[in-house]
This record gives C-alpha cells, structure tokens and sequence, in this order.
C-alpha cells in the first residue's frame, strides 16, 4: 500500500493573517453622552462574538445596545456599554483591562484570571476542585449537596446553581478545608462522589434523566457551562411553567433570501446578561452570528440575529426552527428570578453554605438560583428563594429569616417587582422596577464591607 504524504503547514501560518492584522479596540466616552461605546475590529474567526460578549458582561457592564457585522472574514462590532449604576466606564483599570484582552496582544481565553478579586470568566480562587451537577431539583437538595461537602471537610470557595423546568444544574469549586489546596486523593474524591450521587439520584423519579455528579481539576467559565449542562439535559423539551410575571420571550424565525441567512428576532423583558445567554446558546448550537442588532428601551429588548450553522446551511426546516426557539426560550428562563432574593456577607468558613442553606430548608424556602463567592476571607452568597410549592415568600417568612441570620452575618433582602408592574412601582425606586438583575459580587463587596 502506498504511503500517504501529508502537505507541510509551519505552525506559525495560522497565526499570520492575526498578526498582520492585529485586532483593534477603541474605548469611546465622547460620542454618547449616556453610555461609553467599545468598538472591536479584528479578523474573524469562530466563537468570537462571544468572546467579545462574554469579557463585557463578566465585567459586570450592561450591553445596552451592539451592532455586529462580521461578513468578509472580518469582524467589526460597537457595543454601548454602562456599569450597574448605568454610568459610563470610567475606571481605567477596566478600560485597560478591555483592551488587553480584546487587544492585540490579549487573547480572552488566557488572560480571565488576571483581574484579582474580579468574577471575569473564571475564579481566580487558586487551586480547586470543580464539581459539576446535574439532577431533579427538589426543595432542599442544595442544603443536602452542601452538608455533605462540610462532612468531608471540603470548602465550598465558590458555587453557581441554575434552576429551570424541574431540573438544577450546579458548579461548585471546592478544596481541602486544611490546605486550601485541590483534593487530588483518589479515595476522598470517590467517598464523595458517591455521596452525592446518593443525594440526587434519591430526587429522581423512574422513566427520568440520570443525575450525575463529574469532577475535574481547574476552572471553566462558569455561565456558560451551566447553560451546556442544561442543554445537553435537553431542558427546553419540558413545558415551562408560565406565571405571567414577566414580559414572555417572542422568538421567531425568518428566512432572508436575499443574503441567504436566517433571520432570529427575539422580543423579551430585558436583563443582564441576556445578550450573552443568547449568543451563548447559538455558538453552543453551532450556529454562526454574521449581523446584529441589539436595543433595550426601558423594560423591553429587541435582538436580531442573522445567521447560519456552520456548514453554511439556514433554518429550512419547521423543526429545527421549533428547536432552535425553544433552546432560546431555555436560555432566557433559566436565568430569570422574581421575587425575594437574599444577599449575605460572612467570614467564610467550611460548612457555612451548608448551614445557611439548612436554615433556608427550615423555614420551608426552596432555592431558585444561588450564587457563591469568596473573595480574601469574605464570603459573598446570593440566593433567589421560593416557597416549597414554587409560589412567592411571604414578608413574615423573609422577616423571620432576617432575624435568625441577621445576628452572625450581614444580609440584605430585596424584591424584584416584575416587569408589568414596572409602571406603578418601578418609577418609585422603592426596590421594583426592570432592574437588570444578577450576581455583582464585586458591588455586593463594597455594600457590606467597611
């Protein structure tokens, strides 16, 4: 048989086109007199948009408005930014750090955990242990997720936990509670292991998904891997529970025959981070982001896409329209919370997610979302609680949870009013409103530390 002789690439050449044309970022606070605009042009390649997308909103700025071109094998893209106060950017270590990252001489990938005390991609935690969850969410499975995690001395550094249509996905970064080092004993690892996949899978019922519990060694950028991991789940299959509550996403899908795309507009009450589980959610699907527009108008945002999948193909078809629909309406969901949220401020220590937690469980609550962080010796959570049923919390619930809390760490209890309320309470600044909520564990620092 005769031999098969591969062409020769130097290594170097598929860096070249970059190098050439090295990326450029312009931070612009002259041109708007509301928001500061970033403007990125740079070769294109796969996955960049949410690249770009995703540095932004780890920053926690607000993406009030983008447009995105990036036909021709380049990328130009501006994007209207404000921080969560809805000022312009005017911290130069954050502009820096933009133009570092998205600059020539940046790459997002390897440059996230540079930014000390800062949640951007990645936690810069030092070593860990990753646990990622999957399982039928039931009331108090986070509490015993937590209690056995404390048993075997395993310090929960950090955590994120995403609940939608009856399923809970979960990444939590643990280590050693005596050397804050990763666990890397093969026996402890498997104890715990086994623990926890006694835990979830006593929540499942029979004809269900498998829950499953997987370890690694490192970090992942967070959000993201909570929405693969409920999409690989295939949670957007189940029929989401509609309170009316909110303004519902509108998704349709068009076809543009004339540039040969599909046409993706979604209307929905806006958010943090929405852009980001959108786009998110299409590169996950394989699908590439050649235009964009991007506008919020008070409660209200309007996004259109125009795409194809990766192999230049559009949406032809009626199920994979319906699909793709659906997945966006799961990517939506699952990061909305309405109603009480809880905020709490302690010296972090192991075992204090599983106490706070059990006293959740206690006062019948059932956790929606919940957010862990620990930054130096502070530990910063964030939970969004239900009542066991899945209905709002009571005030007399919430003010008897404030008080058994309140005497060993700070809390702060808000409630997030929904948007079609948003004309008669939000305007009042009394705690309603279209607040564009989520985890900004850096502001919630500043709030309770002196």
């Amino acid at each position: 048989m005769a031999k098969v002789y591969w062409p020769y690439f130097d290594p170097e050449y598929e860096n070249l086109s970059s190098r050439i044309n090295p990326p450029s970022v312009s931070i612009d606070n002259t041109s708007c007199k509301q928001c500061t605009l970033v403007k990125v042009d740079s070769m294109n390649k796969p996955g960049i948009l949410l690249e770009v997308v995703q540095v932004l909103t780890d920053l926690d700025l607000t993406i009030t408005k983008a447009y995105i071109s990036s036909d021709g094998g380049w990328f130009m893209d501006v994007f209207h930014v404000t921080d969560q106060q809805g000022n312009k950017v005017t911290d130069s270590k954050t502009i820096d750090y933009i133009e570092k990252v998205l600059g020539p001489k940046g790459h997002a990938a390897s440059s996230q955990n540079t930014w000390p005390g800062k949640r951007v991609g990645v936690h810069s935690l030092g070593d860990h242990t990753s646990i990622e969850i999957i399982a039928r969410d039931r009331p108090g499975l986070l509490s015993e997720i937590s209690a056995v995690l404390a048993d075997l001395h395993f310090n929960v550094v950090a955590a994120e936990a995403w609940t939608h249509n009856r399923r809970i996905a979960c990444v939590l970064y643990v280590n050693d509670n005596e050397t804050s080092r990763a666990v890397d004993d093969p026996e402890r690892l498997s104890a715990m292991e086994e623990q926890l996949n006694l835990v979830i899978r006593g929540s499942e019922q029979e004809n269900e998904k498998v829950a499953r519990t997987s370890l690694s060694i490192g970090s992942t950028h967070v959000d993201r891997r909570l929405h693969q991991m409920l999409f690989a789940d295939r949670d957007y299959d189940a029929v989401c529970k509609v309170d009316g509550s909110g303004l519902e996403p509108k998704i349709t899908v068009e076809h543009c025959e004339e540039k040969g795309y599909s046409v993706i507009s979604v209307s929905c009450e806006d958010r943090a981070k929405l852009m980001f589980d959108i786009v998110c959610t299409l590169t996950d699907m394989q699908y590439i982001v050649f235009h964009a527009t991007i506008t919020s108008s008070g409660p209200h945002a309007s996004q259109e896409y125009f795409i194809r999948h990766k192999d230049g193909c559009t949406l032809d078809s009626e199920g994979e329209k319906e699909r793709v629909i659906k997945c966006l309406e799961a990517a939506i969901h699952r990061r909305v919370s309405e109603g009480w949220s809880l905020e709490l401020c302690a010296k972090d220590r192991v075992g204090l997610l599983s106490e706070v937690t059990r006293i959740l469980r206690e006062h019948g609550l059932s956790v929606t979302r919940a957010g862990v962080t620990t930054v130096g010796e502070q530990a910063v959570n964030v939970f969004y609680v239900r009542d066991a049923s899945g209905n709002p919390v009571d005030v007399k619930t919430i003010e008897a949870l404030r008080g058994e809390i309140g005497h060993s760490m700070m809390i702060n209890v808000k409630n997030k009013v929904p948007s079609r309320r948003w004309k008669e309470e939000g305007q009042a600044g009394t705690g309603g409103g279209w607040a564009k909520t989520s985890f900004f564990f850096g502001n919630l620092l500043e709030k309770f530390l002196p």
